[in-house]
């Protein structure tokens, strides 16, 4: 405190001198001594998403405002123009419109600050107006959220009154307040300490679809604007009036009207309200809006957050047919890699031009609101398949993003790598109002305790499996689930010691717990004590798994294996029961043997459950599983039925092979870290031990051959859809023929439906 406050004062004073001489004070003041005056600078931060002291950077020269291209960009740089918007220094920048594409000049380029400069102009830089930029180069800006001592702009109050940046709708009618979400009501923005109004003079539709989009819903439909004028007086004329709307009851309150905005218009593809043109209501504002009354908005809740059924039931009959895009890998709802379906397959987005407007369609097609973010390099993961789409440029009005504008591309193109991905606006729904975490070390962990009625308490580890923990690390928005904890004994610093949940079963899509099977209203569990509650380690990040389809294809074949080499792989329960009866060790049994080759594309390294204290060491094998079962082996029957079945510990997880610029960091040799690092892949070889499953006493016919990793759940992952893998296969009894092997989740619901139901091959030609 002592250091910057000895450096406040003096360079205060210059900064000053230097802002009353170059920004242009509103306060007059007598001319420097020596310096001609130069032309006028002021500074404003713009953009969204963002926070007042962050934003893309903006500067008026020469009448014309203007933004200033990253090349050359450096921490020094955003110090100066921290300071010349007030705040005592910055702590990061951004590149690349972050914040949103500026319009108008780029006034500076190569922009080489020191970062003790009391200008920007004093810097180096190519010359005023001199830039071989584009929009989608703007510099942005992180100041330190501590205002300079004493500092005064006329342009940072200019800039704060230009920006919107909280809004609400706050509900009128009776009981409104307490059902979520709140998709009707005024509209209002924070203001000081409190809360303004928006004169509606002007007011149209693409406003409100603005405002629904920025509160997490997909349109707006038309409010009972008269409904709302007797709202809207703070002192009631006629009492007789007060019966009007007799079909809602209104609040009681009355309140001063407070008008802040007014004049505002936008065109309906803004994310933001702060992005629309507007004005503010100067001085005293108690007269304003004589001709109008506050805005009002009513928005269509999307599929997922609809009040009734009844409007849950008419939006699915008017989706007809499965949709063509959907969001996988995100912890959140409303947020993940986007895919999208063409030619009865799944496939990504290339995230070259990809922005916020075509994220916008996407996320309001999916029934969410405007887009918070349009992520670029795979920052949801990597998907899988093919790339259908490159350069989307959306205007941000179309239906569907199949209606936008892209390109075709092949894999020279665009790599998984590139993948595009949404973050959307969702609506409020008060969800982590209702549990909480204690006794954890860090913020991610802890005792999962819950809200029922009025009271907080813990919730029965039985049956808590990583799904469970899954929904409980999404309802506290903390990302994913990295553990899901059966004892919680060492967490025991809450004095909540009432048991109020069990029978906890989760799907692991849900956005709350109660929205899970439990118990109703008794509980049903072996252990209550506090030591035995449920708990949770959460995590931003997360490892995907998934099965490269085509080497299993490739690389399937049947092997009579003699009975004396296979004592090992009895003793490892990797044969069918019938093996037992066998007359061992003569005869033999038949396997159908395959590679797997297993990726992870996720954003995190897949680690076994159980640290390397607690593997187990089978001497036959020599070898140690760190996983008890890592996949499962199954022949199916088209219905489903199980004719033959196998199974694969993880007696060994490692890096085999690794993308170009990855190193491997697991190996199993002398008893090595195990685990398979995000960009590599763990291959498991036809040649080994229990690669195989034993179809000794499987009929000649036509059956699914599936293999499913991490089938237990018992590590945590971004996307569990993707970890199945299926196969077309006949078997005449001699040879098999195994084909259309693909990922579960990579095809329609017509493709699949058209797999299920193969017929059969009638020779050993594949089409």
């Amino acid at each position: 405190m002592g250091s910057r406050g000895a450096w406040a004062r003096p360079a205060l004073l210059a900064l000053l001198a230097g802002i009353w001489l170059w920004v242009g004070s509103a306060q007059p003041t007598t001319p420097g001594p020596t310096r001609s005056p130069g032309p006028t600078l002021k500074f404003r931060l713009a953009g969204y998403p963002r926070k007042h002291s962050e934003g893309r950077i903006e500067v008026f020269y020469n009448d014309e405002w203007g933004t200033i291209c990253d090349d050359d960009f450096t921490l020094a740089n955003a110090h100066v123009l921290c300071r010349h918007l007030g705040f005592v220094a910055a702590t990061g920048w951004a590149h690349s419109a972050k914040y949103g594409k500026g319009v108008g000049r780029i006034w500076l380029d190569n922009v080489n600050c020191g970062g003790g400069e009391k200008s920007i102009g004093d810097c180096k830089h190519r010359g005023w107006g001199n830039s071989d930029c584009s929009h989608e180069e703007d510099a942005g800006v992180v100041c330190k959220d501590e205002r300079i001592p004493g500092f005064k702009d006329s342009n940072v109050i200019e800039t704060e009154q230009s920006h919107v940046e909280e809004l609400r709708l706050r509900p009128v009618a009776a009981g409104a307040r307490k059902r979520l979400p709140v998709a009707e009501g005024i509209v209002e923005v924070r203001y000081k300490d409190g809360w303004a109004q928006i004169c509606d003079e002007g007011w149209d539709s693409r406003n409100s679809r603005v405002v629904c989009g920025m509160m997490g819903f997909p349109a707006e439909r038309k409010a009972n604007r008269n409904f709302y004028k007797l709202a809207s007086k703070s002192r009631p004329k006629h009492k007789h009036r007060q019966d009007v709307g007799s079909k809602k009851r209104l609040f009681a309150e009355r309140q001063q009207l407070n008008y802040r905005l007014h004049s505002v218009s936008c065109t309906g593809t803004e994310m933001h309200l702060s992005m629309c043109a507007f004005e503010f209501y100067q001085g005293n504002a108690s007269a304003a809006c004589q001709a109008g009354m506050p805005a009002v908005v009513s928005c269509v809740p999307g599929p997922l957050f609809a009040a009734s059924n009844t409007h849950k039931k008419k939006q699915r009959q008017q989706q007809q047919g499965q949709p063509r895009i959907r969001l996988k890998g995100g912890a959140k709802v409303g947020e993940g890699r986007v895919e999208v379906l063409k030619s009865s397959e799944w496939g990504t987005i290339c995230d070259d031009r990809w922005d916020l407007l075509s994220a916008s369609v996407v996320c309001r097609e999916l029934g969410f609101g405007s887009a918070k973010e349009a992520l670029t390099g795979a920052r949801m993961g990597q998907g899988t398949g093919p790339i259908h789409m490159s350069e989307v440029q959306c205007l941000g009005t179309e239906k569907s993003l199949w209606s936008c504008p892209f390109k075709n591309i092949t894999e020279e193109d665009c790599k998984h790598s590139e993948d595009a991905a949404v973050r959307c606006n969702i609506p409020y729904m008060g969800y982590e109002n209702l549990i909480r975490l204690a006794g954890g070390r860090t913020t991610s962990e802890g005792r999962v305790e819950v809200k029922r009625g009025n009271t907080w308490g813990t919730v029965c580890s039985d049956g808590w499996t990583t799904k469970e923990a899954m929904v409980a690390c999404r309802q506290l928005g903390l990302g994913y689930s990295l553990h899901a904890v059966t004892e919680t004994w060492y967490w025991d610093d809450s004095n909540v010691t009432e048991m109020v949940l069990s029978g906890v079963k989760c799907e692991g899509h849900e956005m709350s717990l109660s929205h899970c099977q439990h118990h109703s209203t008794s509980l049903n569990c072996k252990n209550t004590g506090t030591r035995f509650a449920a708990g949770v380690i959460c995590s931003e990040t997360a490892s995907d798994l998934l099965l490269h389809a085509p080497l299993v294809q490739e690389t399937a074949y049947i092997e009579d294996r003699p009975l004396h080499m296979l004592y090992c792989a009895a003793e490892e329960n990797c044969l069918s029961s019938s093996a037992r009866l066998a007359n061992w060790p003569y005869g033999h049994r038949r396997l159908l043997r395959f590679s797997s080759q297993i990726h992870n594309n996720g954003r995190a390294d897949f680690r076994p459950k159980a640290g390397r204290h607690s593997w187990v060491w089978h001497e036959c094998h020599r070898h140690y599983h760190s996983m008890d079962i890592f996949t499962h082996y199954d022949i199916l029957t088209p219905n489903g039925t199980k004719v033959a079945e196998g199974h694969k510990a993880s007696f060994c997880l490692e890096d085999t092979e690794c993308e170009e610029d990855v190193a491997k960091r697991y190996e199993c040799a002398n008893f090595g870290e195990q685990g398979i690092t995000v960009g590599c892949w763990d291959l498991y070889r036809h040649d080994i031990d229990c690669q195989w499953i034993d179809i000794t006493d499987v009929k000649p016919g036509n059956y699914i051959l599936q293999v499913v990793i991490n089938p237990n759940f018992e590590v945590a992952e971004s996307d569990f859809t993707n970890n199945a893998m299926k196969c077309n296969c006949k078997y005449d009894g001699h040879r098999i023929w195994v084909h259309s092997c693909h990922i579960g989740d990579a095809l329609s619901d017509e493709a699949n439906k058209r797999f299920e139901q193969y017929p059969g091959q009638l020779n050993n030609q594949i089409s």
